[in-house]
């Protein structure tokens, strides 16, 4: 493991839109976003190689970073707000007025950048410096929660760590993805017009409410409010990236409709590339949690959930560039046995491929029952949740020096979450990063590369 390493904080500021840019504004939660009041922030971490030195960083990059968040802000006011928390029983709603703010914090680190920005094991610490922390704001009988934090970390001659802190209430990945493409663009302002497809739709007003669910969850929210964060211990913890290819999926995909075949059996519904990486990885997962002896477990059930995109599931229209959280809650679950054995990705991609095509069908099919059953999920003590989706082109987000070198998401590691991007290197890959104990990481490495030599050979 790479020695550890300090962050010297530089300077802190703060960061609003233009002056009278962007209108005064109170959007109540939709029932779409109030789900993600249970859950801890957001905290992706973008690295990019940035060959000079800390002081050609501050006057140069630096303030144009400043300005082109500043921009960025005037279009997407809401970020620069305040969640608005009721002291008795309402509504949140998010708020903005004219003068709200980011706070930016500019860091120096003489870590390893090589090391952090690896696929290979890294202790979960060591990025934890690079995180900003949301700002406690109380004001007279209204909390008000700071929904976005920004820490730029450079580190001299190396690379760029921007790091962001943001609460889901404000966004799902699509309309952070916007976000952060539009800083990114207003930062290198590579074309001579502005993408419009980034331009956020903040009328909060086009999701309809046809299934009464805002209700449901507030009420579920009040009776929960005051539950405490579930504490994880990170003192042995590592997060690793692991990678499949194409070639990876199309022979786990073979190998499936082979096995199918024996049985004389009909596949699985839905082999898309995403069933099949999180079928392998959720066998994988569970082979290092309980070992290939899991009969202590035997008929238990285990959970691997996941979020689905709502703007073409439902049956109104949603513009695509609408700003706020549009997607559905996914939960699929197997008994732990059935996924040990020999075909066990067999049963795991059929499960996960049926919940798919249940919310192709209703996405908000037994809504009512999305937290409910989250926590049952999350309370388990064996699942899986998904954080991020390869279909967000995350890699694309270019600040004018080109790709990130490494997207992380900080949050997995205290939320036993995986992440899924788009590969940085191969062409319609999958990145897979995970935080585990370092002995689980090390059996997962190996139930990982074993696993894909198996589907080598389809008829095996």
């Amino acid at each position: 493991m790479a020695k550890s390493f300090t962050v010297k904080v530089l300077e802190h500021c703060y960061v609003s839109p233009p002056p009278s840019s962007a209108p005064q504004t109170s959007l109540p939660l939709t029932f779409f976003d109030l789900p993600w009041l249970f859950f801890s922030p957001g905290q992706p971490l973008f690295f990019y190689e940035y060959p000079f030195p800390t002081s050609y960083f501050t006057s140069t990059t630096l303030p144009n970073l400043r300005h082109s968040l500043s921009l960025t802000l005037q279009h997407y006011y809401p970020f620069a707000g305040n969640l608005l928390l009721p002291t008795e029983p309402g509504k949140p709603e998010l708020v903005y007025t004219d003068g709200d703010k980011v706070e930016l914090t500019f860091a120096e680190s003489g870590g390893d950048f090589g090391h952090l920005s690896g696929n290979h094991p890294r202790e979960v610490n060591q990025f934890h410096q690079l995180v900003p922390k949301l700002p406690n704001c109380v004001s007279g009988e209204k909390q008000l929660v700071p929904l976005l934090a920004v820490q730029i970390t450079v580190f001299p001659n190396c690379g760029i760590c921007i790091g962001l802190t943001y609460h889901y209430v404000s966004a799902d990945g699509r309309t952070f993805n916007n976000f952060i493409k539009t800083w990114a663009w207003y930062c290198g302002l590579r074309d001579s017009y502005f993408p419009i497809k980034y331009l956020p739709f903040n009328d909060r007003s086009v999701i309809i409410d046809t299934h009464g669910l805002e209700q449901i969850f507030l009420k579920e929210w009040w009776s929960r409010k005051s539950s405490q964060e579930i504490v994880v211990d990170l003192s042995n913890m590592v997060r690793a990236t692991f990678v499949m290819s194409l070639v990876d999926m199309e022979r786990i995909k073979q190998w499936i409709i082979a096995q199918c075949r024996k049985k004389n059996q009909s596949p699985p519904i839905h082999l898309s590339p995403s069933v099949l990486v999180c079928a392998f990885i959720w066998v994988c997962l569970l082979k290092t949690q309980v070992g290939l002896n899991g009969k202590c477990f035997g008929e238990d059930p285990t959970y691997f959930g996941f979020n689905a995109g709502g703007i073409t599931r439902l049956n109104y229209p949603v513009p695509p560039t609408y700003s706020g959280n549009c997607i559905g809650f996914a939960r699929s679950m197997a008994e732990i046995n059935e996924l040990l054995e020999d075909d066990g990705i067999v049963v795991a991609a059929e499960v996960i491929g049926n919940t798919v095509k249940k919310l192709d069908k209703a996405i908000l099919g037994g809504a009512e029952n999305w937290i409910s059953e989250w926590e049952v999920l999350i309370g388990s003590e064996l699942h899986v949740l998904v954080s991020w989706s390869p279909k967000l082109d995350l890699y694309e987000t270019d600040f004018g020096w080109g790709k990130p070198t490494k997207i992380e998401e900080i949050s997995i590691d205290r939320t036993r979450a995986i992440s899924m991007t788009e590969s940085k290197d191969l062409k319609g890959g999958i990145e897979v990063g995970l935080a585990l104990p370092k002995s689980k990481m090390d059996a997962f490495g190996t139930f990982f590369i074993e696993g894909l030599k198996l589907f080598c050979n389809p008829f095996n």
